[in-house]
């Protein structure tokens, strides 16, 4: 039987850490603070928030909202990032996406200062992934996949890895990660000859296709480890992952459930990009 990575492990070490570089940052004079930019009430933006401030309350992190209707305007919404831009005391922003409208969103984007984007809304942030240099942060779900295979000591230097998922929200990021990390990527999509065969042929898969069920047992080879990054829902309405968990795990040495695995971590990794953005800030 694999080996069942739990996400809340991985929290809660992340979060202790943080804690305690909360507390040195109040301090010196510092209160990391979230702002948290919210269009709409869609349940699933509600949901994500309140697990947001649940850990941001846990470690020390002040969380200001900016709530607006569904159908603001665009000056508005603009408005209201010029205004967290300007504030000096909120060292990160979550704006909740997609937006209602593209040109809105795209022109929200490249509005909010790259130093307070903490989850890789701006183009700033992206180039930094990608280059390792600037401000702005890795999408936290990308890295909540490093930081669980870290937490459980798989090394990434010299291992294969298929990516499955090329989004600029986790598979392009997280593959430029793992690079980073001297692991060899191949990066799998909708166009890929033989996935199946690519994806046994590597010793860490990472899926985040976004399609229930896509890995099953013909992408599995002994000994792998797999972090199942999709949330789904499946036909009798409970959330699953990109991995059919049943048929792949007998298998494999190590998997993430879902839920309670990369989920689990990803608001930690939100509350770090936070305190990091504030220590910047103090410096």
């Amino acid at each position: 039987m694999a080996e069942i990575l739990k996400g809340a492990p991985v929290a809660a070490a992340l979060s202790e850490e943080l804690i305690a570089r909360a507390e040195k940052l109040k301090q010196a004079g510092t209160v990391p603070t979230l702002a948290i930019l919210r269009l709409g009430e869609r349940p699933d933006d509600i949901s994500y928030e309140t697990g947001a401030m649940k850990r941001c309350d846990k470690i020390g992190i002040a969380v200001k909202h900016f709530l607006l209707p569904e159908n603001c305007t665009k000056e508005r919404l603009l408005d209201t990032i010029r205004e967290i831009n300007a504030d000096g005391s909120i060292h990160g922003c979550l704006m909740f996406r997609p937006l209602p409208d593209k040109d809105m969103e795209a022109a929200a984007c490249a509005l909010l200062a790259p130093e307070k984007d903490v989850d890789c809304m701006t183009s700033g942030s992206l180039a930094s992934v990608f280059t390792g240099k600037g401000a702005g942060y890795p999408p936290c779900t990308a890295q909540a996949c490093i930081e669980l295979l870290d937490h459980y000591g798989v090394s990434l230097t010299g291992r294969r890895v298929a990516v499955i998922g090329r989004s600029l929200v986790i598979g392009k990021p997280v593959a430029m990660m793992l690079q980073q990390r001297n692991a060899t990527v191949t990066m799998c999509h909708t166009r890929t000859v033989d996935m199946p065969g690519v994806c046994r042929g590597a010793e860490i898969i990472i899926a985040a296709a976004g399609k229930a069920g896509v890995v099953d047992r013909t992408f599995a080879a002994p000994g792998q480890v797999l972090v199942d990054v999709g949330i789904n829902v499946d036909e009798n309405g409970k959330l699953c992952g990109d991995v059919k968990f049943d048929e792949v795990e007998p298998v494999a040495a190590a998997i993430t459930p879902v839920p309670g695995g990369v989920g689990a971590v990803t608001t930690a990794v939100l509350a770090k990009h936070v305190i990091e953005a504030a220590e910047k800030a103090q410096k």
